[in-house]
């Protein structure tokens, strides 16, 4: 279509051929120009898709990483899960030795109610003049010091004082009020704060809390020797101290439970309880 009409005269060209070719080639220009213009426009569909994929993607990325987070989540919360059904459970199991517990102590309330009463009956046929007689108070006005420091413990027997002054409410071998094994050791009230004394050197082997015995010291004096002080209410030492005798170990207290403040005092050989008051002075 872009030949000169002069020089297809001097080809000697149809004139007539020449405008029908002309005419044809128009068609294939127009339908070459709308064949480029469906292309492009294919083309910017087909860029509108992949941009829409790639947004598709990064929310399915998104989608999977949320995902991912929530198991992750959800496996957490199923172990917490875990742990608060163990928790309960245990909790479950410590309330039924609770319950238990407290069926022994009504049972040990109602063994104690029946020897009460069979005291009483006795005492109703004692004569009057026996009900006065009571036993004197023991009270301890001594308390150890550093000067039996450096002897031996086994050395010690006759020679000993007690941790702190008081009233000896409670001794070794006597039955206790509620029922039971008898006491172990001694029960010196005093009031609290008070301090308490260690009656021979040694070494603290325990110092703690303990059902029963509150905040409870005890002292290793060697050749199986060793002496425990309860129901504190502070202890001043910890497990490896080494004390000396004399030395403030604890400040009396009621942390063991018991109604009054004093001192629970015991000694032991090869773990075995005996009478302290058989080695005081």
């Amino acid at each position: 279509g872009q030949q000169d009409p002069l020089v297809a005269m001097l080809n000697q060209q149809d004139a007539n051929q020449i405008s029908r070719q002309l005419h044809y080639y128009s068609y294939i220009a127009r339908a070459r120009s709308d064949t480029i213009q469906s292309l492009q426009k294919n083309l910017v569909q087909l860029q509108n898709i992949t941009q829409r994929t790639q947004e598709k993607n990064t929310e399915l990325a998104r989608i999977k990483e949320e995902q991912a987070n929530q198991k992750k989540q959800l496996l957490a919360e199923q172990e917490t899960k875990k742990k608060v059904l163990a928790n309960i459970a245990q909790k479950i199991a410590g309330h039924r030795k609770e319950i238990s517990r407290l069926q022994q102590d009504e049972k040990r309330l109602t063994r104690l109610v029946e020897q009460l009463a069979k005291i009483t009956a006795k005492l109703a046929k004692v004569p009057a003049q026996s009900k006065q007689s009571t036993q004197p108070k023991q009270v301890n006005n001594r308390v150890p010091d550093a000067t039996l420091s450096n002897s031996a413990f086994q050395q010690l027997k006759g020679k000993m004082h007690l941790p702190i002054t008081g009233e000896l409410s409670n001794r070794f071998g006597t039955p206790r009020e509620e029922g039971g094994s008898s006491w172990k050791g001694l029960f010196i009230r005093a009031n609290s704060g008070q301090p308490v004394k260690v009656v021979a050197s040694g070494r603290v082997v325990f110092a703690d809390w303990l059902r029963g015995f509150g905040n409870l010291i005890i002292i290793d004096h060697d050749n199986n020797y060793m002496s425990l002080y309860g129901n504190n209410e502070s202890i001043y030492k910890h497990v490896g101290d080494t004390v000396k005798a004399g030395d403030n170990i604890a400040a009396v207290g009621n942390s063991g439970g018991n109604p009054h403040a004093g001192l629970y005092f015991e000694l032991r050989h090869q773990s075995k309880p005996f009478d302290p008051l058989t080695w005081t002075k």
